[in-house]
């Protein structure tokens, strides 16, 4: 998969594109069906499936506080590998791109790249408050030869599939209900530095105050979370990245 910084550097060479644009933090199922539709809707276009994300969530901007991380992001961008998605874009949210109109904001893709479409839900919008809806950016659609798919949300169970939700479930405690959302059991990533304590460089969602099984590198052992820290109980000195595996 091709990684890109930023919209401003791609290139013609970079193909054409079916796009979806979104945080996709996490990678649960509803994402992961997105990206199904996504290739099915790109190889129907010959086009090459690509999405567009971005390097912080950006309600950090709009709300002034970020939700904590369902998924590291070096692992974001292996799980958007393996489902198949051809490029990425990892622009960056700021104050600009929030008050960047969405018509503006596609004519930059469409300006460097041969766009051939955006795949859509009908709650989807972008752009300066939000006035990117399906209904908006398939009538530019029209003036910049592009198309847009629009595609229901994924529902389990009669229930939308979103990370809020996940949050939620990580938040009390029921990890196997965030893992039945997910599609695989609950990870967070953190630095070690020698000591039991993991450090995290953005926050991420962590379960309720308590001892939880993991394992790590295969090995199973537990982790203590107390006052938003998580601490690994065996005692063993790490260095470097650590993923740790909710059991």
């Amino acid at each position: 998969m091709i990684v890109v910084h930023r919209i401003d550097a791609l290139r013609a060479g970079h193909g054409r594109l079916f796009v979806v644009l979104g945080v996709f933090d996490g990678l649960h199922l509803g994402h992961l069906y997105m990206l199904r539709e996504l290739a099915t809707a790109a190889a129907a276009r010959q086009a090459q499936p690509a999405v567009i994300t971005f390097d912080h969530h950006p309600d950090e901007v709009l709300a002034g506080s970020a939700p904590p991380l369902l998924c590291d992001p070096e692992e974001r961008l292996e799980r958007l590998a393996q489902a198949g998605v051809a490029l990425t874009v990892v622009d960056h949210f700021d104050l600009k791109t929030r008050m960047t109109p969405y018509d503006a904001y596609v004519r930059m893709i469409a300006e460097r790249v041969d766009l051939a479409g955006f795949l859509m839900t009908p709650e989807s919008a972008f752009g300066f408050e939000r006035r990117g809806t399906p209904e908006t950016v398939a009538a530019l659609g029209r003036e910049l030869d592009y198309e847009v798919v629009v595609v229901p949300t994924l529902e389990l169970d009669g229930h939308p599939v979103r990370s809020a939700e996940i949050r939620s479930d990580i938040a009390r405690g029921d990890l196997a209900a965030a893992a039945a959302l997910l599609g695989r059991p609950y990870a967070v990533v953190g630095h070690g530095t020698g000591r039991a304590a993991l450090r995290f460089a953005m926050p991420v969602a962590l379960p309720e105050a308590g001892t939880y099984p993991v394992t790590i590198d295969d090995v199973a052992t537990s982790v203590t979370v107390a006052g938003g820290r998580l601490r690994i109980d065996d005692g063993v000195a790490r260095e470097g990245r650590t993923r740790v595996v909710f059991a």
